[in-house]
């Protein structure tokens, strides 16, 4: 074979290899829920996606590219778009959002500075939200997409996503997970392979581990007892990463389950099997 031929052999394996998934998640369109947009052929060059201003999640299923996307908890109804490139052509796709009322959750915090933090606890935050926003904005480009998830412990579901949360009587932000109550030091596994992107004590959110996934998938663990893995650390799916705990904002011990997609938090029942191993 000529070097003409080969470089373009290569040239059409790079373009038409696709990044795998093992299964993609549940679509849900709505706000905090997730969007699977059908892109071009397989045998085409992977195209680059974003959307307000972020990249998404370009994965090859059935023959076709497809965005998976994170829909924003506060995008509104209606048409909107995301923006496609493939070498030097761009494009839009658009998608519809549908509404979702989430209900209200009254909670009441003993502590009242978890509630209206003081000057101090406020520096504290802030330098907290940059370290917290680093981990879920990472990208890591990966050839296989693990979205078959497990569920990280069995308990009881004692907090749902999207919830609009009303501490003390104050309105706050919606909730950007899912509560999972456990006995305190029951053992958390990773729900699947991935990288460690950030661990530490957080006013809020108390001992946290941050799990990247690859292409802005990236799950959060938080209230922990105890850490058990190191920033930086490769994680098998299955592998104990801490305890449950009751640190941070909380009313009893259990575990905060989050899911960030393009830097969104998005519901995470649409990565995880049927919940068996969840009471309700």
């Amino acid at each position: 074979m000529c070097l003409k031929n080969r470089v373009l052999l290569g040239l059409l394996l790079l373009f038409s290899s696709p990044v795998f998934a093992s299964e993609l998640p549940q679509q849900s369109p709505v706000p905090g829920g997730v969007m699977i947009i059908p892109l071009s052929a397989q045998n085409k060059m992977k195209p680059e996606v974003v959307f307000q201003g972020k990249p998404v999640m370009v994965v090859a299923s059935d023959g076709r590219w497809k965005a998976v996307l994170g829909v924003p908890l506060a995008l509104k109804p209606g048409t909107h778009k995301v923006v496609v490139t493939r070498g030097d052509e761009k494009s839009t796709v658009l998608f519809d959002i549908k509404d979702k009322q989430y209900p209200t959750q009254h909670i009441t915090i003993k502590n009242k500075r978890k509630v209206n933090p003081n000057q101090y606890d406020m520096k504290r935050i802030n330098s907290e939200t940059a370290r917290i926003d680093a981990a879920l904005q990472q990208w890591t480009e990966k050839a296989s997409i693990p979205f078959d998830f497990i569920w990280p412990l069995k308990g009881r579901v004692s907090g749902l996503f999207g919830r609009r949360r009303v501490f003390n009587g104050e309105p706050r932000k919606p909730h950007s997970g899912m509560d999972i109550a456990a006995a305190t030091g029951t053992i958390i596994q990773a729900p699947a392979e991935g990288i460690v992107r950030g661990t530490g004590h957080y006013f809020f959110n108390g001992n946290t581990v941050f799990i990247d996934h690859g292409q802005g998938l990236v799950t959060m663990f938080c209230h922990l007892e105890q850490i058990t893995v190191e920033d930086g650390q490769a994680i098998r799916q299955g592998e104990k990463i801490g305890t449950v705990g009751a640190t941070g904002r909380v009313t009893g011990p259990h575990l905060h389950l989050g899911v960030s997609l393009n830097d969104e938090r998005v519901e995470p029942t649409l990565f995880f099997p049927p919940q068996s191993a969840l009471k309700h």
